[in-house]
């Protein structure tokens, strides 16, 4: 069948792909920006990729007219209060009014849990949306989901940065609010077993594991199944604002998602019982083999995908791609050359650049930037990368973005996300003459990015010189 996939380059988008086209499903998948799609990986598969931004109605007319089944997928958490809560609703109704000119018979959306009767600002969103995607011309399914578990996705990533960082915790007192996680794999059955269900048309369906948890049980658990004893301290006082705060500053979140968060972490979100696994064949695993599964393929490093490489588009509004021209007017370098004897070598270190690798060089001085960043509220070093050897355009690592990662071309160029007076380049590029070449452009931002450039310069001259030359040999 024909299948649209909304959210394509997103956490739960590109698992859910790889499942449909195993099947031999034809896919359409709707992004921002092709250039952040890799379709070379789905080589031999029915798969189109267009280009359409769902805040933007003339790019929507590119849709195909004979859909079958569309996926709502897209999310707007990380963005700021008021932003995530109108681009929700602008993107659900231009979403709904396309999807209505087309002889789509099902849409399905992955929802959130919102049996409270007081929703947190995320969660009432994510209701809202549900109530704006219904419709009369086709069948609306929506799966409600608490705690996702699974390799790179934001939850795991959040409770396994908590767990290994701090062997004693003091904790605000919504650790002890009640959730009813589900491991990726099954979400993915899910997602995957309603497809053409009538039994599922115009219903809504909460899923879950077979546990209930509080959040602390599932740090404890999670510190069990990586050996590690923790102990939690919970403290009554911890204001919303403050508890944002220590989630910012002790994992890779960035400060609005973690204020998200927290607010929805102290409502309980437990699914009411249905019978839809049973009809679908589906037995969720339990938490702890949610968290072995996940650790095992960080292991293999065969995470498809990771929450940190989400973006957010307001930071972007043009496609960010046009920052593979890097200026040169106005600009100040730091450029550096020298002969390598093997080339390719050099380049896989270059793709294997940050993360658990680090910085080639002086790492405790990238450390104590990241710190820096952090203080200033900023994404900091905490965000790593999602695979230790391979890179795409979209791709996070540490505090910057890939902007274009070509191995045949020898060239990496990443763009700074961090907080600067300006904005910030580091390229590194391999010739076919063997020279490597690594480039640092700022172009500085008034008078404060220029005294920026001129207190790190000193800094400069034995980071970069070391980072380039260790590249270079190791």
């Amino acid at each position: 069948m024909k299948i649209l996939l909304t959210g394509s380059t997103g956490y739960i988008a590109q698992r859910l792909l790889v499942v449909l086209l195993e099947q031999k499903h034809q896919i359409i998948c709707c992004v921002r920006d092709k250039t952040r799609f890799d379709k070379t990986k789905y080589a031999g598969f029915d798969l189109e990729v267009i280009e359409v931004d769902f805040l933007n109605k003339e790019s929507l007319k590119i849709i195909p007219s004979d859909i079958d089944v569309a996926y709502y997928l897209m999310h707007s958490m990380s963005s700021s209060e008021q932003d995530f809560l109108e681009a929700e609703i602008s993107t659900a109704d231009n979403f709904k009014n396309i999807i209505e000119q087309t002889t789509t018979k099902q849409v399905i959306f992955l929802s959130g849990i919102v049996n409270s009767e007081n929703l947190s600002k995320h969660l009432q969103s994510r209701s809202n949306v549900e109530n704006r995607l219904k419709s009369d011309k086709y069948a609306l399914t929506t799966l409600r989901a608490g705690i996702i578990v699974g390799s790179g996705s934001a939850s795991f990533e959040i409770i396994r940065d908590i767990v290994e960082k701090l062997p004693v915790m003091v904790a605000p007192k919504w650790l002890n609010t009640k959730c009813q996680p589900i491991g990726i794999r099954d979400v993915l059955s899910f997602l995957n077993g309603v497809l053409l269900k009538e039994f599922t048309y115009n219903k809504a369906f909460d899923i879950g594991g077979p546990e209930v948890l509080s959040y602390k049980e599932m740090l404890l658990r999670f510190a069990k199944v990586r050996g590690l004893k923790r102990w939690i301290l919970i403290v009554p006082v911890m204001t919303p604002k403050l508890s944002s705060y220590w989630l910012y500053f002790v994992t890779s979140t960035s400060f609005t998602l973690a204020s998200n968060l927290v607010e929805s972490m102290k409502i309980d979100v437990i699914a009411e019982p249905n019978n839809l696994q049973e009809k679908l064949g589906i037995t969720p695993m339990d938490y702890e083999q949610a968290i072995k599964l996940a650790f095992g393929k960080i292991e293999q490093n065969q995470v498809i995908s990771s929450w940190r490489d989400a973006m957010n588009t307001s930071a972007y509004p043009d496609h960010f791609t046009k920052l593979i021209e890097v200026p040169q007017e106005g600009c100040f370098k730091d450029k550096r050359s020298m002969q390598v004897e093997n080339p390719e070598r050099v380049l896989n270190n270059i793709w294997s650049i940050g993360g658990d690798t680090g910085w080639y060089y002086a790492d405790w001085l990238w450390s104590i930037r990241g710190l820096l960043d952090k203080f200033v509220g900023g994404v900091g070093l905490q965000r790593g990368r999602t695979n230790s050897n391979s890179l795409q355009t979209g791709s996070v690592i540490d505090f910057w973005r890939v902007i274009l990662a070509d191995k045949n071309e020898g060239r990496l160029l990443l763009y700074a996300e961090m907080k600067l007076p300006g904005e910030a380049w580091l390229e590194f590029k391999v010739d076919k003459d063997n020279v490597l070449t690594q480039t640092a452009t700022f172009r500085p931002l008034g008078i404060s990015g220029r005294l920026y450039w001129y207190a790190v310069l000193p800094f400069h001259a034995f980071i970069f010189n070391g980072m380039m030359r260790n590249i270079a040999k190791n």
